[in-house]
């Protein structure tokens, strides 16, 4: 096996592919790996034998297993994943995938992996935002870096993600610090009302327009815009808006003569832009100017490794202003706030633990506390109350592991085989070694 190892990393295609890519691995639809390039194994510190499932190799037993989920069900990814390089030192590996069509309509992937800043598994503070999990430490990096940039950013997250602080980040970590930042919400206003709140408008541009009035694109003069989102803009005023971000100058609503402004754009939304323009509802060429630098923030369902810092952090904030006081969590309390989607993100969360300390008592936040909501997804608190909130020992760490990977991919065993790194036929045994039912057949 290592001489068929190494015959592949010396093949023209591995050598071609690690020139252009860096550090890469080729894997087929079922996942294993059918080529490697040199670089994998300085990266990882360990040879991988081609024909390896990939999600075995880079997963490993971990329980959580966003990598190989995003590959079984045929959506592209990017993890920072750990790579141990001796009993004291942890490695982060950046791992991107890159889907790659096959013969047949099967689809094999190419793995990109680099090393990842920011390895260290302690909390750290950005710009307000607070974080222990490497794809967040990752996008503060990232933020160092574009801020002194001064070019067009768009985020793109869900409700609640605090997309509004990553803003605000880009302007204070940037030249334009000591400028002015304005924020719009562009879905917050009727258009009439949004186009006056942007561009501004003279007197007498329409019933009470009093006096000359300044909009938001004139206010952030010398400092940053932040158009929150962005995408609910109508389409004839985002003609408007691109030409100010062409010319550098706005006209006012009701006005001749374009007034010079000089600011940063820095726009917002929950919707994929490109999906908005190929449905006809935003201009393709304002979204190039937006997007010149587009940042995703991951929804708090992705960073439930969070949940007991942030916890802490918002806890220690409403110490300071609520009568109760909340020093800590109840484990069967924080399981589940583990177990919850948070639909609403951070911003839910807050809402939660403000609920809690205004019906509950004491230093510890207990179950009876959490507002019912959050039981809609799972046990009801009688069940949360009796159910240990540590993983039951008594049973294999490999059970427990085929029953968690069944239950995200709702039964399909196919599924859950390639995200498990196994062969249908060993899951199916697996699991009837376990006394798992193997009765249904997958659900498609």
């Amino acid at each position: 096996m290592r001489k068929r190892h190494e015959e592949n990393q010396d093949t023209l295609p591995g050598k071609v592919i690690e020139f252009l890519t860096g550090a890469a691995m080729v894997l087929d639809e079922e996942l294993k790996v059918r080529l490697v390039t040199p670089g994998v194994h300085q990266l990882l510190g360990f040879e991988v034998p081609l024909g390896a499932s990939a999600p075995r190799i880079l997963c490993g037993d971990s329980p959580k297993r966003p990598l190989a989920d995003a590959l079984a069900s045929g959506k592209p990814i990017q993890a920072v994943i750990p790579r141990p390089i001796s009993l004291e030192e942890t490695r982060m590996v950046k791992v991107r995938s890159a889907p790659l069509p096959r013969q047949g309509g099967s689809q094999g992937w190419l793995l990109l992996l680099e090393e990842s800043a920011g390895g260290s598994s302690q909390p750290e503070l950005f710009q307000g935002m607070w974080t222990q999990e490497p794809r967040m430490k990752e996008l503060f990096r990232v933020l160092r870096r574009i801020a002194a940039a001064d070019v067009t950013v768009l985020v793109r997250g869900e409700t609640g993600t605090g997309k509004e602080l990553v803003a605000r980040a880009v302007h204070d970590l940037s030249p334009r610090r000591d400028g002015p930042f304005r924020a719009i919400n562009c879905a917050a206003l009727p258009g009439n009302l949004l186009e006056s709140e942007l561009f501004g408008h003279v007197k007498g541009a329409f019933t009470g327009a009093h006096k000359d009035t300044p909009g938001h694109l004139q206010l952030a003069h010398r400092g940053t815009l932040f158009l929150d989102e962005v995408a609910e803009l109508p389409l004839e005023l985002q003609a408007k808006l691109l030409r100010v971000i062409e010319t550098r100058t706005v006209i006012p609503v009701g006005a001749r003569e374009p007034i010079p402004v000089d600011l940063r754009i820095v726009s917002a939304t929950h919707r994929s832009l490109r999906r908005e323009v190929e449905e006809g509802r935003f201009r393709a060429d304002l979204m190039y100017r937006l997007r010149v630098i587009p940042l995703f923030l991951p929804p708090l369902r992705e960073r439930k490794a969070d949940l007991p810092l942030l916890c802490e952090k918002i806890c220690a904030e409403m110490n300071t202003t609520w009568p109760r006081k909340i020093f800590s969590l109840a484990p069967a309390a924080l399981a589940v706030l583990e177990r919850y989607d948070w639909p609403g993100n951070i911003r839910e969360l807050r809402n939660v633990l403000a609920y809690a300390y205004a019906i509950g008592e004491g230093p510890t936040l207990q179950v009876s506390d959490l507002p019912p909501e959050l039981f809609e997804q799972g046990p009801s608190p009688e069940q949360v109350w009796v159910t240990p909130p540590s993983p039951d020992t008594s049973q294999p760490a490999e059970k427990r592991r085929i029953q968690e990977v069944l239950e995200r991919t709702g039964g399909n065993r196919e599924r859950a085989a390639k995200i498990l790194g196994m062969s249908r036929i060993t899951l199916w045994r697996r699991m009837k070694h376990y006394g798992l039912s193997t009765s249904h057949e997958d659900e498609s």
